[in-house]
C-alpha cells in the first residue's frame, strides 16, 4: 500500500479532512484576534496589546476588572451561543438535507421567543424567562415533529410545517405584546431583538454546562450516522444506522442547544443558518461538519456583537445579525432557484 493509499485509508476512518481542519483552524483564530479587539472595545478602550497582558493576569487593577470582570463574561456568552446556534443549525440542516432547516425558519427559535415573552408580559424573573425560553424551544420542537416529522423528516414538507409554525407563533407574540404595558414591552422586544448587554457568568454558565453534555452526544453519537443518513434513509438502514431513533434523537438534541442559546441572549437571529451552510461550503465535506461549524458559530457572533458596538451609537447584535443573515438569506434562495432545488 503506498503511503497516499493509506492517508486516505485512515482518514476516511477516522473522519479528517484536512480542508475541514483549516476551516476549523482559521476560524478559531479569526475568534481569538476578534475576541481581543472586543474585549478592548467600550467606553474605556484598551489596547490589544494591554488587553492581552490583563487576560495572563499582568494588566493594572482597572484593566483587571474591566476586562475580566465585565467585559470577559460577555464574550464568552457570545462565544457559546454561536457554537450552540451553529451545531443546533448544522443538525437540522443535515436532518432535513437542506440549507434552509434552520430553527430561525423552522420555527423553533419563535417557540423559544413565545414562551419567553408571555413571561416578560406577566412580569416574571430573569431565571423565570430562561426556563420558559428552553421549554418553549423544545415544545415546538415536539409540535413540529408530531406533525411533519414523525415517521420522517421529509426535507420540504418538514420545512413548511415548521414556517407554519413559525407564523402561527409570531401572530401569538404580536398578541401578547399588545397586552402588555410600555415598561414590559420595552424589556421583551430588546430580549426579542437579541442582546449580549448585561449578559454574565450566569448566562454563560449553564449554557456551557449544556454544551458539555451536548456536544459529545452530537460529535460521537449522531455525528457519523448524521452524514450517512444524508444518502438517505434506505442506504442509511441497510448499513445500519437505527434512522428513527437517530433522528429524534438529534432533532431534541439541537433544539435544547438553540433554545439554551435564545435563553442567554435572546433569539439571535439567522447564525444558525449562516454558521453550517458557510462551513459545508467551505469544507466541501458531507455531514454536518459539527467541528468547524462550531469555530465558525463563535466567530461570526463575536464578529457581529464588535460591530454592534461599533456603529453610531451600540446596537443589540440580533440587529447585525438579522442584516447580515436577511442578505444571506436571499443570496441562498437566489443560488437554490438557479440551482433548481426550489
Amino acid at each position: 500500500m503506498t503511503t497516499t493509499t493509506f492517508e486516505g485509508t485512515v482518514r476516511s476512518r477516522v473522519g479528517i479532512r484536512p480542508r475541514a481542519v483549516a476551516v476549523g483552524v482559521v476560524a478559531l483564530i479569526g475568534t481569538a484576534a476578534v475576541s481581543v479587539l472586543t474585549l478592548g472595545t467600550g467606553e474605556f478602550p484598551i489596547a490589544p496589546a494591554d488587553v492581552v497582558k490583563t487576560l495572563f493576569g499582568q494588566g493594572t487593577a482597572a484593566q483587571d476588572f474591566i476586562v475580566n470582570e465585565l467585559r470577559l463574561p460577555r464574550l464568552i456568552t457570545a462565544i457559546l451561543v454561536g457554537m450552540a446556534l451553529a451545531a443546533g443549525g448544522a443538525v437540522f440542516q443535515s436532518l432535513v438535507r437542506n440549507p434552509l432547516g434552520s430553527p430561525d425558519v423552522l420555527g423553533i427559535t419563535n417557540g423559544a421567543s413565545t414562551a419567553a415573552l408571555a413571561v416578560v408580559i406577566l412580569g416574571g424573573s430573569s431565571t423565570q424567562l430562561s426556563l420558559a425560553a428552553v421549554a418553549g424551544g423544545l415544545a415546538a420542537a415536539l409540535l413540529i415533529w408530531l406533525i411533519g416529522g414523525r415517521h420522517g423528516l421529509h426535507g420540504y414538507r418538514f420545512i413548511l410545517v415548521g414556517i407554519g409554525m413559525a407564523a402561527i407563533l409570531t401572530g401569538i407574540s404580536g398578541y401578547l405584546l399588545t397586552r402588555g404595558i410600555q415598561m414590559e414591552n420595552a424589556r421583551a422586544l430588546l430580549w426579542l431583538t437579541g442582546s449580549l448587554d448585561g449578559r454574565d457568568w450566569q448566562q454563560a454558565g449553564p449554557l456551557l454546562g449544556v454544551l458539555a453534555v451536548t456536544l459529545p452526544i452530537l460529535l460521537l453519537a449522531c455525528g457519523p450516522g448524521l452524514r450517512i443518513l444524508e444518502m438517505g434513509d434506505d442506504s442509511a438502514a441497510a448499513l445500519g444506522v437505527p434512522v428513527g431513533v437517530l433522528r429524534t434523537g438529534a432533532l431534541f438534541t439541537a433544539a435544547l442547544l438553540v433554545s439554551c442559546a435564545a435563553a442567554a441572549a435572546g433569539p439571535v437571529a439567522f447564525v444558525a443558518l449562516i454558521a453550517p451552510h458557510l462551513t459545508k461550503r467551505l469544507t466541501r465535506a458531507p455531514g454536518p461538519n459539527l467541528v468547524p461549524a462550531l469555530a465558525l458559530g463563535a466567530l461570526l457572533l463575536v464578529g457581529a456583537d464588535w460591530l454592534a458596538q461599533h456603529g453610531p451609537k451600540p446596537l443589540p447584535v440580533g440587529v447585525v445579525t438579522g442584516i447580515v443573515g436577511g442578505a444571506y438569506l436571499v443570496w441562498l434562495l437566489t443560488t437554490e432557484r438557479r440551482a433548481g432545488r426550489i
